[in-house]
Formats: C-alpha cells, sequence, structure tokens
C-alpha cells in the first residue's frame, strides 16, 4: 500500500508540522459516525484488518518522496522534512472495536494516539477503509436477518465501485453474516467460501439449452447450480428435472420470482428432486428477500449483488476522524470541535456495553463505575501488534452472536426508536470545560 494514499492536505499539513518543531507532539484521534443512515439501527464495524496492514507497512518509497519534492505546495520545504518521511514508521497505538461489533453514532469504531505527524498522515485511508467495509457489513446484517436463516451470497464484483472494492465487499459481506462472496480473489485472500457455476453466456455459447447443461452437469457434479431462465424458464425447469442427479439445485435471475419459484419447485418435487436447492439473484435487497421469505415463498438461497456491494441506499457515512487529545511537554491539552451539527467530545473513550444501552465514558475514568462490557480494545501499542487478528470465520461468529444480542426491535428493517448511547456527566463536564474556555470574551 502506498503512502500517498492519502490527502494532500495531510502532508503539507505535516510538513507544517515539522517546520513548527511538534514532531514531539502526541496526538489522539478518534475514528466515529455521527448518525446512523436512514434506515440503519445499526452498524457493524469492520475493516481492521486492512486498517492493521496499512500501519504496520507505513513506508515512503523513494519514487514516492521525488513526486513530493516536485509539488508546488512543497517548494519551501525544508529538505530536512523529505529526509524525515524517508525513515517514518507508524510507532503509535491504534485502540478499536473487534471487527463484527454492532456499533452505534458517536461511537470510536477506532482510536489512533501515536505522534502527530503519524496521526495525521493515516486519517484518510483509516477512514476508507474501515468506512467502507463498515457500510457493508451492515447492509450484509440487514440481507441476513430478512433471510431468516436462509443463506445470503455476495455477488457484487462487477458492480462495485472499483475491482479493489469488489475484493474488500466480499469480504465485509462476510463479516455482516453472508455465507460467502462470488469473488474469487476475497476467498482466496480472506478464506471465506465461494460460490458460482455458469452465467447464460455459457448456455448461449453450446446454442443448445441440454447440451449446456449436460456439459455443465459433467463438468461440476454434485456442485451443478443450473441457470434456468436464459430461454424459458419452466421449460429449463423441466429440463433440469428430466437430467436429474447429480445436481445442487436451479438458478432463477429473472421474471417474477415468487410465482417462478413455486412451480419450479413442483417440478422438481414430482421429479424426486426435493433436496435441489432454488437459488434466486436478479437485483434483490433486504426488502425483497423479506417479502419472499414472509410470504413463503420456496427460494432456499438468495445472491444480492448491487446493492450489497455499493450499500445502495446508504452509499456513504457521515464518519470522521478527529483530535481528541494532544500531549505536549508532558502535558495533555483536551481539544474539540463545537462548531453547529458538527461537534465532538474531548478525550479518548471507552464503550461501555449493557443491555440495551451503551455509555461512552472518557478512558480514565474508573471501570469500577462502569459495569457494561468495555468494547474498545488494544491492537497496535508502540507500533507493534499485541492482539492477533480472529479468523473471518470467528469474525463473522462474534458479529452473528452480538447482533443476536440486541433489542428485538433493532434487527428489524425500518426505523425504529434509537439505541441509547449515553455520555458519562464526566465527558459533558469535561466538553462544557473546554467550550468555555474556548469562548472568546465578550465586552
Amino acid at each position: 500500500m502506498s503512502a500517498l494514499n492519502t490527502d494532500l492536505y495531510q502532508l503539507t499539513m505535516a510538513a507544517g508540522y515539522f517546520v513548527e518543531r511538534k514532531t514531539d507532539e502526541i496526538a489522539t484521534f478518534e475514528l466515529s459516525v455521527r448518525r446512523l443512515p436512514e434506515p440503519r439501527n445499526f452498524l457493524v464495524a469492520a475493516g481492521l484488518a486492512q486498517a492493521v496492514e496499512y500501519l504496520r507497512d507505513l513506508k515512503f518509497q523513494p519514487e514516492e518522496i521525488d513526486y513530493l519534492r516536485s509539488l508546488a505546495q512543497f517548494r519551501h520545504t525544508p529538505p530536512e522534512f523529505f529526509d524525515f518521511l524517508r525513515k517514518l514508521r507508524f510507532t503509535g497505538d491504534l485502540f478499536a472495536l473487534p471487527e463484527g461489533t454492532p456499533v452505534f453514532a458517536n461511537e470510536p469504531i477506532a482510536i489512533v494516539r501515536a505522534p502527530l505527524i503519524e496521526a495525521q498522515l493515516v486519517e484518510t485511508y483509516l477512514l476508507s477503509t474501515f468506512v467502507f467495509q463498515t457500510m457493508v457489513a451492515s447492509k450484509a446484517a440487514r440481507c441476513v436477518l430478512a433471510a431468516e436463516g436462509r443463506p445470503i451470497v455476495e455477488f457484487g464484483s462487477r458492480r462495485a465501485h472499483s475491482p479493489g472494492a469488489g475484493i474488500l465487499a466480499g469480504r465485509a459481506a462476510f463479516v455482516g453474516g453472508c455465507s460467502g462472496t462470488s469473488n474469487a480473489e476475497a476467498g482466496l485472500r480472506f478464506d471465506i467460501p465461494v460460490f458460482g457455476t455458469a452465467a447464460h453466456s455459457w448456455t448461449m455459447a453450446f446454442g443448445d439449452e441440454e447440451r449446456s447443461f449436460r456439459a455443465l452437469q459433467k463438468l461440476l457434479g454434485e456442485s451443478t447450480v443450473f441457470l434456468i431462465d436464459t430461454y424459458d424458464t419452466i421449460a429449463g425447469a423441466h429440463l433440469a428435472a428430466e437430467l436429474g442427479r447429480p445436481i445442487w439445485g436451479v438458478r432463477l435471475d429473472s421474471g417474477n420470482l415468487g410465482e417462478l419459484a413455486k412451480e419450479v419447485r413442483r417440478i422438481l418435487d414430482d421429479a424426486g428432486l426435493r433436496g435441489a436447492k432454488i437459488f434466486a439473484t436478479n437485483d434483490l435487497d433486504e426488502y425483497r428477500v423479506a417479502e419472499f421469505v414472509k410470504a413463503g415463498v420456496p427460494i432456499d438461497a438468495f445472491g444480492v449483488g448491487t446493492q450489497l456491494a455499493t450499500s445502495a441506499d446508504a452509499p456513504a457515512l457521515s464518519a470522521v476522524y478527529k483530535m481528541v487529545e494532544l500531549k505536549r511537554d508532558g502535558e495533555v491539552f483536551y481539544t474539540a470541535k463545537f462548531s453547529a451539527d458538527k461537534s465532538t467530545l474531548p478525550g479518548a473513550k471507552q464503550i461501555y456495553r449493557y443491555a440495551g444501552r451503551d455509555v461512552v465514558a472518557h478512558y480514565s475514568e474508573c471501570s469500577d463505575e462502569f459495569k457494561g462490557e468495555p468494547l474498545l480494545r488494544p491492537i497496535i501499542v508502540g507500533g507493534e501488534l499485541v492482539e492477533n487478528l480472529p479468523a473471518m470465520v470467528s469474525i463473522q461468529k462474534r458479529s452473528q452472536t452480538m447482533i443476536a444480542t440486541l433489542p428485538e426491535r433493532l434487527r428489524e428493517l425500518g426505523n425504529v426508536e434509537p439505541y441509547s448511547v449515553e455520555m458519562s456527566p464526566r465527558l459533558l463536564a469535561m466538553a462544557q470545560s473546554l467550550r468555555d474556555e474556548m469562548q472568546p470574551a465578550r465586552t
């Protein structure tokens, strides 16, 4: 990963901090989401593994430094700054929510404490990786809840916003509870199940549906899934029934999926293929999945593509990465933003989870005061990994377990009474004290 994968102003600020001799100051930044998008009732934290990889590998290459030197913005920057960049590595701390943790507005997903320049430079990448994967994992969780136990497979790589986004969408969807992805690289890189057999072009390439089905069956055996709607769905179902075993099932990708699934189920059952599954795709989302499930439509599994890989109804999160503390010459200064609708609370924090509510407190507040489960954990300390990251299966299990313990109303698809997130009295008092201190004197 390139160290230049950041906004230019992070680099110009870094140069300014260097010139102003602020390299020894230790800054604490928090990454959080200001508000939940409609109609999300919770988010699922994801992206930590890529954040850790980035921080541990952070390094400027010679050609990257040469490029910075060529920019007009650095024309007056002393050459010592570029020497500083050559040696720069991440030496700070990262505290974060374990992936798969349900999280709410104004709760830290991650906290970075590091020398000011290091903490500043990593903002863009951390926001990007945490926010994108959290967004997709949260959408996946909704689809999985809607399916009520039927598998959901992420099918969106071809509609993702880039090839790289498609790979990470497959990962994030698995965190959120999907059974797997269609993306082969995501399967290899993250050790998650992959699904897929053949497209309509397979059937067209043979010029004859029966020949294409027989060839597929010979190739895939018991993994065979016949895509039966290239020409006529019902005729395709009859053909699949005639060919019989080996077969996993059939896929429906167009038409009135609810009515077609009922007829296809009857055809397969009459042929003695009661174990054959019906897999449905075609512009699905959690609402359509829920409709099929509630109507008792005999669809056994769903492939969700565009709507999931792009989180189409909520394609962005109001995420921020804000400084909350600055340590200079051994003294800690609390920092916050007070502008309308964008205010923040000073001080690094911990989240304590109770049954049905969370309390966000300053990290120094005695944990004896809060009997809930502390959620933020140290991941990197002094630049070194201190907690091994779990396997994907473990992450998904954690996600499913924690979502299941949320109040039942939050697992509904529509807007409901929000989850209670309280700020500790001390945090609120710290914010008011800082606000009073920063308020310009009036005469």
